[in-house]
């Protein structure tokens, strides 16, 4: 099994946090959006991983070094690819034309899932959905009365199925893929001003291939800040069970309201943290009430009541109450 991961994205919905960190790195409960989707999509394989090939934009060696540790963290041969322009998401798979073979996952990373299926063994292609309220953001698909899927609509202004594609895709013959996706350029067939896996997917069901949907037990969005700090609140629900306390992290008169993470080298002092926070390393809480939060490394936070907020690494907050949205290396005082 191979998983394949699009994230050249430049994240704008996330900026400022994405100024300076792809939106993929950013931390839900203590760990990179991208390490717990090839995490959880490791654990439903259910046959060994042989190879997680990430395509990227130019993010710098640091970058790239982390993306192959994730790889190797689930026993996978790491290999980074990159989108030179943002031409779409057949665009983005077809980068990575030299792992495109066999059994393959592929999955975008702005999303993370909760499931209890397992894909080994696996014979029908399979495209996870989600019902939605306002399908209109979201690539759609409609099913027959043998539940199987008709139509790929990709973000239909006039509504006709409120089955969003979530992002995750099982395919059974990688190098049928990848011929449907050079077919799209050979032929410059596309939609929006983009190269869509969509029609990809839309020809490859003309020709007879059949795709079911897949059930999710929860989809959990990282598209915006309100998005991925509820995220962060329901991974924590999920790992709640587990040490979340580095050894190393100082709490003095203080009250920790689980589930929280809190990083290496973490200080808080007189403070009240939880539930639903995720405090990265090094940072300093005082004399403060964070709640529902994720604040990353080498922050500090002061004097101040903050709720549903993101900070990102190096930023200090200090004053009062207030919902916030901090990028990497700002200061903020009230």
């Amino acid at each position: 099994m191979k998983i394949i991961v699009p994230m050249a994205g430049m994240g704008k919905r996330m900026r400022p946090h994405t100024l300076t960190v792809p939106k993929p790195l950013i931390p839900i409960a203590g760990k990179p959006i991208v390490q717990r989707l090839v995490e959880d999509i490791a654990k439903v394989c259910g046959e060994p991983v042989e190879e997680v090939a990430f395509i990227i934009g130019h993010f710098g060696q640091e970058v790239e070094k982390q993306l192959l540790k994730i790889a190797e963290s689930v026993g996978a041969k790491g290999s980074i690819y990159y989108q030179e322009k943002a031409l779409g998401t057949a665009h983005a798979i077809l980068c990575a034309t030299p792992s495109l073979s066999g059994n393959l996952v592929v999955a975008f990373a702005d999303t993370l899932f909760k499931a209890d299926f397992t894909l080994a063994g696996k014979k029908d292609n399979t495209i996870w959905v989600q019902r939605v309220e306002d399908p209109r953001p979201f690539g759609v698909v409609k099913l027959n009365a043998q539940n199987q899927i008709t139509d790929f609509v990709e973000k239909p202004e006039t509504f006709v199925s409120d089955l969003a594609i979530i992002g995750i895709y099982y395919f059974n013959d990688g190098e049928y893929l990848r011929q449907e996706l050079q077919y799209l350029l050979d032929n410059d067939v596309m939609e929006k001003g983009e190269y869509q896996l969509t029609n990809a997917l839309e020809n490859m069901k003309q020709k007879g291939m059949v795709f079911v949907p897949g059930q999710v037990t929860e989809w959990l969005d990282c598209g915006n800040k309100d998005s991925t700090v509820f995220t962060n609140q329901r991974y924590l629900e999920y790992i709640k069970d587990t040490k979340l306390v580095a050894d190393s992290a100082s709490v003095v008169n203080s009250v920790i309201i689980p589930p929280v993470f809190i990083g290496e080298n973490v200080k808080i002092e007189n403070s009240v943290v939880g539930p639903h926070v995720s405090i990265g390393n090094g940072t300093h809480v005082t004399n403060s009430v964070v709640r529902n939060t994720i604040v990353q490394e080498h922050s500090k936070i002061k004097n101040a009541n903050v709720a549903n907020s993101m900070l990102g690494n190096h930023a200090g907050f200090e004053g009062r109450s207030l919902d916030l949205s901090v990028g990497d290396y700002n200061h903020i005082t009230q």
